[in-house]
């Protein structure tokens, strides 16, 4: 058969190949079966039970993923719970079995059915991703109706396989853990889904919205899966299985190489010394973050704490969460991102109103303004935890210093209250500010004399400074890291911060990438921060040129007119100091 490639939305990195498995999730065909009246009674019963039996299966399963993975990843099947205990779903199936006669499973699912067609229509992108949730419930009562053996389940896969479905509920996603699956793609979903972010923690290549990979890919069909560039072949060619396999073994050999740098300075070949720090969603990459010898938190994603769940997260859990983080990073530092909620990051608990241009809306900092009983409780756990380890904090998409004023005036209000009662804290703890926005880098003097440290957000400050949706795949070819113009806003940022005498540090994902680390030190930054597998590489870079030849390259890019001239300019340079 003839190779085919599929281009879908990058969830999980890694490369991946082997036999395919289509996890079969189609619609259920639940036949009509009419009871009698004596019938009816023991037709209820056997719906209770088969409910009970799912809340049981689903509580067993919260407490497996709280052991394995933490109470922040298990909160994702609170969601289930409510539903089966949601008044109107168990009052519309008995109320329909008493009233049509018949089977519990056929009311069941006709029932519920409406409840997915319900969620599926709605405008908010995270409750039309619980129609997953609910439909993922639905399976699970039919099948304790119905002892349907078409459904299949994943705690029994035994062999390595590639799953490929339309889509995977959380509790799919999370059976995948100490199972031999050896990466999952699907048909639909994005980078904020329950699976994607699961996906990263658990270190599974994925790549999710593919569109119709259900229907291209058959069981046991040789699929590569590059979870890098969102990649999947389908039948691959000797000649492609080859090459995957060599980059694969490419990447091994080079990650074993790079192993030896981990307890090494960043440091350039005549003296100048970087920091490598790591960004942090969830707790339980740490252990990872250790592994490739990062010196910090450069970035954590405090947002996280509030996803997957019904409830906010309180001061308390707050406090344990972050207190838990700067103990285990100790001696390095943390930098805390306050909330980062909007734009293309799903929420749950906290309804803001639908809005047409997301990156443009309510989000970030501007929430926070909106909602100080939200943006209080999280500064006094941040606060309180700065006694156990060294914490700094920022604020993210300040676009003033009117909106900077307005955070520090909350945040003063909330360290008198903690002064009042008697409650520790770091008084001297420094509060800096992302710059993600053009007004931010046009007005960075200003900001700076009222900041202790900038951190560059790359991904939102080329966005915003291209306006270019991110996340939009019909635009996604105009997204030019090393567009002039993106350039200029990094240099003039860099160079305000260090006339007044503050760090700067970039968090975005350039920082990843070797060619582009090699422009922005070769531009002054003080700190890179970025996903851990990419420390070593970043660092090799560092450790293999000179200060003064990266400021040579930096100068002779900026003369360029385009983006694509700049990267193949600046690739060929960096060739010379990295051959391989």
């Amino acid at each position: 058969m003839s190779e085919i490639v599929l281009k879908g939305i990058p969830a999980a990195p890694g490369i991946s190949h082997g036999p395919s498995f289509i996890l079969d999730k189609g619609e259920f065909i639940v036949p009509k079966r009419s009871i009698s009246s004596s019938e009816v009674d023991s037709e209820i019963a056997r719906f209770e039970e088969a409910v009970n039996n799912a809340r049981l299966e689903i509580h067993h399963l919260k407490a497996k993923i709280t052991h394995d993975l933490g109470e922040a990843q298990a909160k994702i099947f609170d969601a289930h719970l409510l539903v089966l205990q949601d008044m109107a779903l168990i009052n519309g199936v008995t109320a329909g079995i008493r009233e049509t006669k018949s089977s519990a499973e056929y009311v069941f699912f006709t029932v519920i059915k409406k409840f997915v067609e319900a969620f599926s229509k709605m405008q908010d992108e995270y409750l039309r991703e619980r129609a997953s949730d609910v439909t993922d419930i639905s399976r699970r009562v039919l099948k304790h109706l119905m002892d349907e053996s078409k459904l299949h389940d994943l705690d029994s896969l035994q062999d390595e396989l590639i799953l490929v479905a339309h889509e995977l509920s959380p509790s799919d996603a999370v059976s995948m853990y100490n199972k031999k699956i050896k990466g999952f793609l699907t048909d639909i979903g994005g980078r904020t889904s329950h699976t994607a972010i699961i996906a990263k923690s658990l270190g599974v290549p994925a790549v999710v919205g593919l569109k119709d990979a259900t229907l291209r890919i058959s069981n046991q069909d040789y699929v590569i899966i590059d979870g890098q560039k969102g990649l999947v072949i389908i039948n691959p060619s000797m000649e492609t299985r080859e090459l995957y396999i060599k980059e694969q073994n490419k990447i091994t050999v080079s990650l074993g190489k790079l192993g030896d740098l981990k307890d090494l300075p960043a440091q350039t070949l005549d003296g100048k010394k970087i920091s490598i720090l790591a960004n942090l969603e969830l707790s339980s990459e740490i252990p990872a973050v250790r592994k490739y010898g990062a010196e910090g938190i450069g970035l954590y994603r405090t947002e996280f704490l509030y996803m997957n769940r019904l409830d906010l997260p309180s001061e308390e859990e707050q406090y344990q969460a972050y207190s838990q983080v700067a103990r285990e990073i100790a001696p390095f530092g943390v930098t805390i991102r306050t909330l980062d909620l909007g734009g293309d990051k799903f929420i749950s608990s906290i309804q803001i109103p639908k809005d047409m241009s997301p990156f443009l809306g309510c989000r970030a900092i501007r929430f926070c303004l909106e909602r100080p009983d939200i943006f209080k409780t999280q500064l006094r756990a941040i606060l309180r935890a700065s006694v156990h380890g060294h914490i700094q904090m920022m604020y993210p998409m300040i676009s003033g210093l009117g909106e900077l004023r307005q955070a520090n005036a909350i945040l003063n209000q909330v360290k008198n209250s903690l002064r009042d009662e008697k409650v520790p804290f770091d008084e001297k703890m420094k509060v800096g500010i992302m710059i993600e926005v053009p007004a931010a880098v046009m007005t960075a003097e200003d900001l700076a004399r009222e900041s202790d440290f900038f951190s560059i957000g790359t991904n939102d400050l080329i966005q915003y400074t291209l306006a270019v949706d991110r996340v939009n795949e019909k635009t996604a070819h105009l997204y030019e890291p090393a567009h002039p113009g993106v350039l200029k806003m990094i240099q003039k940022t860099i160079d305000a911060g260090h006339n007044e005498g503050i760090h700067v540090a970039i968090c975005g994902e350039m920082a990843s990438d070797p060619m582009l680390a090699f422009l922005l030190l070769g531009m002054g930054i003080d700190e890179f921060s970025m996903s851990a597998a990419s420390i070593l590489m970043v660092k090799r870079m560092v450790r293999s040129v000179k200060l003064q030849d990266a400021q040579r390259v930096v100068y002779e890019a900026m003369q360029l007119a385009t983006g694509q001239e700049v990267e193949e300019f600046v690739e060929s340079q960096l060739r010379k100091y990295m051959p391989s």
